[in-house]
């Protein structure tokens, strides 16, 4: 018998091709490359835990997210509220900063194009600042990254809601970029004019963090900030 086979999220076999995912659920254009995993990664077939500080349980009746800063109608979700939006299914693959790639994976929730929609978006709106639940944690994007249609606020993961140590009961998924950018435990998004790096980036991360963009300053990836000043703990 496996040493997996009593968890249900190990991955025994070959990731699906996207041909095979059912055609009502959006597909990251990542999962169409040739190679799937990035330069400098390995996949992995579990699914990890990784994260910085405590976890929060936060309570669905308590639970809100706000989308607010650079928009036209500021609005406040409860849970009842966001649970009643419009939802999707995105078909995506999942590369951790720390090296790991958790390919073939569906998350479900609400597309943040969704979201924007009902508060509009103010012109000189160009990034987003994601804040979670843990001590004000935030991690800063792009608009036009943010924007792309498969990036979702998820509280499902292959069909089971989210755990806490996995940032239930919702997080930001934003697949195209490293899984920091993809906030646990969200429960705002702000639209700026500005460039705001979080917690990570103010510790060396990267402002973007796009796993494919590979030049003489980013030889496996948009990892970090400089590769003459690494944060501690990383190799180059």
């Amino acid at each position: 018998m496996s040493l997996f086979a009593h968890d249900e999220k190990y991955q025994a076999g070959d990731p699906r091709p996207p041909e095979a995912i059912d055609p009502q659920i959006i597909i990251s254009p990542d999962t169409r490359r040739s190679h799937r995993i990035p330069p400098g990664q390995s996949r992995t077939r579990k699914w990890p835990v990784l994260h910085y500080g405590y976890v929060p349980t936060v309570p669905l009746e308590s639970w809100k997210l706000q989308v607010f800063g650079l928009v036209e109608r500021p609005l406040t979700f409860t849970w009842e509220e966001y649970q009643a939006l419009p939802r999707v299914k995105v078909y995506a693959d999942f590369h951790c900063v720390t090296r790991w790639s958790r390919l073939d994976n569906i998350w479900e929730g609400v597309s943040v194009r969704e979201l924007l929609n009902r508060s509009g978006i103010l012109p000189e709106a160009k990034f987003v600042v994601a804040h979670g639940y843990d001590s004000g944690w935030t991690t800063n994007l792009p608009l036009a990254d943010f924007l792309a249609d498969d990036a979702l606020v998820a509280d499902l993961h292959d069909g089971s809601p989210l755990s806490d140590d996995h940032g239930g009961p919702a997080r930001l998924i934003v697949p195209r970029l490293y899984a920091w950018k993809s906030a646990k435990w969200l429960r705002g998004l702000e639209l700026t004019a500005d460039d705001q790096p979080g917690y990570w980036e103010q510790g060396g991360y990267h402002n973007h963090g796009d796993p494919w963009t590979i030049n003489a300053n980013n030889p496996d990836g948009e990892r970090f900030q400089s590769q003459a000043d690494i944060p501690p703990g990383y190799e180059s």
